[in-house]
């Protein structure tokens, strides 16, 4: 078997096509937890804190002036932008948060199906012939 056939049989089975949509969806996913920590929940917690950006908060390593933007301060030198990195940590904790959840449904609804009944297993040939000699024997 050529390598481009087997390439073929490896990327049309059911568990790669599966995983290639989980990746899409994922990103996607992703898109909306951002704005939702971004545009939803980072906002009022920055305004909570001080009215800015909560993204712009940072520490200033090079003697920049602290209310500069964090990229104008990025661009004098570096500095510790810790505000942009817990928006990150917020996004990824929601983000496993959720995905812990679904997965957490969809244990459950398996449980909850009923196990298929077992099929008796096929009685061996030599139990068969066993039978048929006890029955001879009692008539």
């Amino acid at each position: 078997m050529g390598m481009m056939q087997e390439f073929k049989d490896f990327a049309m089975k059911g568990n790669v096509v599966d995983l290639a949509v989980g990746v899409i969806v994922g990103a996607a996913f992703s898109k909306i937890v951002d704005s939702l920590v971004q545009d939803i929940i980072m906002p009022p917690i920055g305004k909570l804190i001080g009215g800015l950006d909560f993204a712009n908060y940072y520490l200033p390593l090079n003697g920049q002036a602290a209310n500069l933007s964090l990229a104008e301060a990025k661009k004098l030198g570096a500095v510790l932008a810790y505000g942009n990195f817990l928006t990150i940590l917020l996004n990824f904790i929601i983000l496993a948060f959720i995905i812990f959840q679904m997965v957490r449904v969809l244990q459950k609804a398996r449980k909850a199906e009923p196990a298929p009944a077992e099929a008796a297993a096929p009685t061996a040939e030599d139990i068969l012939l066993l039978r048929e000699i006890r029955d001879a024997l009692k008539k």
